[in-house]
Order: C-alpha cells, then structure tokens, then sequence
C-alpha cells in the first residue's frame, strides 16, 4: 500500500466512525421506543384480560357497605 492509499482509507475509517457516533444514539432511542410500546401493548392487553374474566358480580366492600347504611339511617331519620 502506498502513502496515499493509507491515507485515503484512514480518512475512510474516520468519516464512518463519526457516522457511527452521529447514529448510535438515534438507533438506540428506536430500540428504546419499541421497548416501551410493546410494553404497553402488552399491559392495555392484560388489562383487557382482566376487565373480561371478572365478569362475576364482587361484594361490596367492608367500606362501602358502611356508607350505604349510614345513607340508609339518614333517610329514615329524617
């Protein structure tokens, strides 16, 4: 190899490793990106998941049945 051939591709090299650098970040933020949505595909699908399967009627809570006792005293009190 003569000087100016090594030379050319030294400079070659250098010009594709800033390149690199210049798209690294934005390659990573995409990766990112993905990451994130199918994370949160993944959770909007569960949630579905769950709204579907609880179709059987709950109790209400200790809480809730307080309040509507209470609800219920009031209007026959007054």
């Amino acid at each position: 190899m003569e000087t100016t051939q090594l030379e050319g591709l030294i400079s070659m090299l250098f010009v594709l490793g800033i390149l690199v650098l210049l798209v690294l970040p934005s390659a990573f933020g995409i990766v990112r990106d993905r990451r994130i949505d199918r994370q949160l595909r993944e959770a909007e699908q569960g949630h579905r998941k769950d709204q579907k399967s609880s179709s059987k009627p709950t109790e209400p809570s200790t809480a809730t049945w307080y309040a509507e006792g209470r609800r219920s005293k009031k209007l026959v009190s007054s």
